[in-house]
């Protein structure tokens, strides 16, 4: 009972520093502030936007604990890339917010592992709550490996759409402007996140840089690329990014083949990698006796357990290297 009235305690304070923290922003430059405002509201042309529109929303005063938890987060290495991967992900956290999420996330694996699934034994316990302080991370991963799987199933019908608008008179940034207002999402977002960088003046090619850098594609850097080198030397960029339009349809089709050639071997990884660890929590819980001895004895369980996940996820890796083609 008692761990219980501590557990919750501590996720208690957490929410509270969560909301505590919300107006946290580790990169409190004016660019991030005006893009900011301009993804909360409705779109609209850049041309009729009132300059009183572009000043500055008033800040509230920071607070002791935000400014202490700013300082302590904001140097860190690991903070830019976080941020990196929260904007890759579309993610609308902070920083600070997503450290204190991963604590939320070990408390409350184990919290879980602790009362409902292993019986109130401490040490599976803290293995869910290990597992749960990497579960944000996982998330975002797959957030981000799924947003940038749509963005590049999207590109060749951007491409489409941007060769259009070239052929019909429009510069390079009022296509851009176009594909931002008609594309689905998530192109239509990080092409309007690049109209608003060169509204605000940054030049074309930092802001297409930055769209690199928030969508880490091949086939958007072989796009870019193109981009720049028809600013600099000139050339009909319209031809251009009709061949490679057709270059990335013809790559996403054969990805698509080699996906479907490799399927039997990515579910055989799956299977192996999660077998014995399901197999294991099943045991457990049908008969806890049994498996008891594996976790309670240090001198040999534990080193067991131990050599054993690092023999699966030794293997997981092999097999996910076997089946991963790059073109």
């Amino acid at each position: 009972m008692e761990v219980a009235i501590l557990a919750g305690a501590a996720i208690l304070a957490l929410l509270v520093l969560i909301i505590g923290i919300r107006s946290v922003r580790a990169d409190r430059d004016v660019l991030e502030e005006r893009l900011g405002r301009y993804e909360e509201s409705n779109y609209q042309s850049f041309l009729d936007i009132d300059e009183s529109e572009l000043d500055l929303e008033e800040k509230k005063p920071d607070s002791a604990l935000e400014k202490a938890i700013d300082k302590a987060i904001a140097g860190r290495p690991f903070a830019q890339k976080w941020r990196q991967q929260l904007a890759r992900a579309d993610i609308k956290l902070t920083v600070a917010e997503f450290a204190a999420l991963h604590i939320i996330s070990m408390i409350l694996f184990f919290l879980i592992g602790y009362f409902i699934i292993f019986g109130q034994q401490l040490v599976p316990a803290i293995v869910a709550g290990f597992v749960g302080l990497f579960a944000p991370r996982l998330y975002v991963a797959r957030a981000t490996s799924k947003r940038l799987h749509e963005f590049e199933q999207q590109l060749p019908d951007t491409l489409g759409m941007w060769v259009n608008a070239l052929r019909a008179g429009y510069s390079v940034l009022q296509a851009m402007e176009a594909i931002s207002r008609d594309a689905p999402d998530p192109t239509s977002v990080e092409f309007k996140r690049v109209v608003q960088e060169a509204s605000l003046g940054i030049d074309l090619n930092d802001a297409l840089q930055h769209l690199l850098d928030r969508v880490e594609s091949e086939d958007l850097d072989l796009v870019i690329t193109a981009v720049n080198i028809q600013r600099e030397v000139g050339g009909n960029l319209a031809e251009i990014l009709e061949i490679i339009s057709h270059t990335i349809r013809e790559r996403i089709k054969l990805k698509g083949e080699i996906r479907v050639l490799t399927a039997q071997g990515r579910i055989t990884g799956y299977l192996i990698s999660f077998l014995p660890i399901i197999l294991a929590l099943f045991l457990y819980t049908i008969n806890p006796t049994y498996m008891g001895h594996l976790f309670e004895n240090r001198t040999c369980g534990w080193p067991l357990l131990g050599i054993g996940l690092t023999l699966i996820g030794i293997g997981a890796t092999m097999v996910q290297k076997i089946v991963q083609i790059d073109i």
